[in-house]
């Protein structure tokens, strides 16, 4: 919804964006009001909510706008929006964030520039047709890296990763964890990095994540808190204040299932400690039930948690599950999980 405002705003017709249950609670201010000072004509739902109505025809001009906080969707939007806009248009980042829409557009023959925390581009230009690869997405392969890490005599090679720069902090993270991981037959394709990852057990232990990789790994953390479990000692998360504002509040979602299921931990407004309890021979924490809250990556976290549990877990309201990650049962059936769907909605 968030890179769709940005080409929509630039068109000469009215659109209308909205979504399903979760995407409707997302904050959408944080892209209205800079396409706003470009000129754009935008009408939100109460608190900056959808749906978005976007009445087409207004002529774009750039700007320079310094993000309030780091968000590769709305820097996606502004440069998508710039292609339509008079002028330059140029977005600073307060931290890294991933960069696919700056190489899929360098990629298509239309310049984007960077230096240090900013890029930008030239409005009015043109885009010429390629063949685009889609790389495996490396925050649907990070529940198999952790289901790995964390589950003795496990040895498990997922290909063809992407390995961005931008998105790679869930591997940085699991390395400082001490997980045997390691990159093989690395190569780039279609302007992005790839590579086969190979994972094999090795126990974990408890670090303080760095602060620097958070915005590396902000959609891997609930995997990671998993992980985190499973480690021998205290992992601790802050400055991740974001995870509050995705599909549900991923930090307190997180929190209440690991209660559940008796994993000590205290919770920050910007993270999370957690008291791991990781031994080879006996499980991590007992079993139970999870509500995801309609969130995928809580419903798959749970299910990787499962490996290690003492008792059955049975998750609640894991449609979504379908949505994001369709082979997710599949998959996890094949290296030898114990999954099964119950209902529409359990797991």
């Amino acid at each position: 919804m968030r890179l769709f405002a940005g080409l929509l705003a630039g068109q000469s017709f009215d659109s209308e964006l909205t979504g399903d249950e979760s995407l409707t609670k997302r904050p959408m201010g944080r892209v209205a009001d800079p396409l706003r000072l470009m000129g754009a004509t935008i009408d939100t739902a109460e608190g900056g909510r959808p749906p978005l109505k976007i009445h087409g025809g207004a002529p774009l001009k750039g700007i320079h706008y310094d993000m309030p906080m780091a968000s590769a969707q709305v820097k996606s939007c502004l440069l998508l929006a710039g292609l339509y806009a008079e002028g330059e248009t140029r977005v600073r980042e307060p931290a890294p964030t991933r960069d696919h829409t700056e190489r899929m557009l360098n990629g298509f023959g239309y310049p984007v520039s960077r230096e240090g925390d900013t890029c930008w581009l030239q409005g009015g230009g043109k885009l010429t047709a390629g063949p685009i690869d889609v790389p495996s997405d490396i925050s649907s392969a990070t529940f198999f890296l952790v289901a790995a890490a964390i589950t003795p005599g496990s040895d498990i090679t997922l290909e063809h990763v992407g390995i961005n720069p931008t998105r790679i902090g869930v591997i940085n993270i699991l390395k400082l964890m001490g997980a045997d991981l390691t990159l093989e037959n690395e190569r780039e394709v279609g302007g992005e990095p790839v590579a086969d990852i190979r994972i094999r057990y090795a126990p974990l232990k408890g670090i303080d994540i760095p602060v620097d990789q958070v915005p590396l790994a902000i959609d891997e953390f609930p995997a990671l808190f998993i992980a985190a479990a499973n480690a021998h000692g205290t992992t601790r998360l802050r400055g991740a204040e974001e995870l509050r504002v995705k599909e549900s509040d991923r930090i307190q979602a997180m929190a209440d299932g690991l209660a559940v299921l008796g994993v000590e931990h205290t919770v920050v407004e910007d993270g999370i400690d957690i008291i791991g309890n990781g031994n080879d021979s006996v499980p991590s924490y007992g079993g139970g039930r999870i509500d995801s809250l309609g969130d995928h990556r809580i419903a798959m976290a749970f299910a990787i948690a499962s490996l290690r549990a003492s008792d059955e877990i049975v998750i609640d309201d894991c449609a979504n599950v379908a949505t994001s990650f369709p082979d997710f049962v599949a998959l996890a059936q094949r290296i030898g999980m114990g999954v099964s769907v119950e209902g529409a909605n359990g797991v």
